[in-house]
């Protein structure tokens, strides 16, 4: 079985990570705002969210929301509003919350009862790669039928975790799986 890429780009491929496109995929079937936090409707809502019940106030904490309760109630209010820090800080709160909440769910429908998930792999872009670097890059689909730590690890936010999970399941398309750690898209529905 091939190593890891050690120095992608080297001559020329252009591609992302194959576990950051997958997150973003699941960032984008998990939903939620669609106001951006820079704008007042935005950052209120998910204030909203975020301080709707003791529990949601908790995570949000544990998320690393630091303001007081006085400071969240001006903003509420609309008294005051967030600094840029503060925004920052909202954002990932609720990316981390969210993700939290709806982590269940999204599993139970990506293993579908064992029946998994359909996941197509766009290949990495070799157009700025001299012709003899070249190699053949088909477009590949596979179904991932253990979602688990893939979930997991998105939901917690640890970005080599979900690397190492999603390595886990590309691993069977067999020998080429190295060509695919990095690719231009990977989708998939829920």
């Amino acid at each position: 079985m091939p190593e890891r890429t050690q120095q992608f780009g080297l001559f020329g491929a252009r591609g992302v990570r194959a576990a950051e496109l997958v997150a973003r995929r699941l960032d984008d079937l998990a939903g939620g705002i669609a106001t951006p936090v820079t704008v007042r409707r935005g950052w209120t809502a998910r204030l909203h969210y975020l301080t709707r019940s003791a529990h949601s106030l908790a995570a949000a904490r544990e998320a690393g929301l630091t303001v007081t309760d006085r400071t969240l109630n001006a903003w509420l209010d609309g008294r005051r509003a967030p600094s840029r820090r503060s925004l920052d800080q909202i954002e990932a709160a609720y990316r981390q919350v969210r993700r939290s909440n709806v982590a269940r769910y999204l599993l139970g429908r990506l293993n579908a009862q064992g029946r998994g998930t359909r996941v197509e792999i766009h290949p990495l872009n070799q157009s700025q790669v001299p012709g003899p670097r070249q190699r053949v890059l088909e477009y590949r689909s596979l179904n991932v039928r253990h979602w688990d730590q893939v979930v997991d690890a998105w939901a917690r936010g640890d970005a080599a975790a979900l690397d190492d999970a999603w390595i886990e399941q590309i691993v069977d398309l067999g020998s080429q799986w190295g060509q695919y750690e990095y690719c231009t898209n990977i989708g998939f529905a829920a």
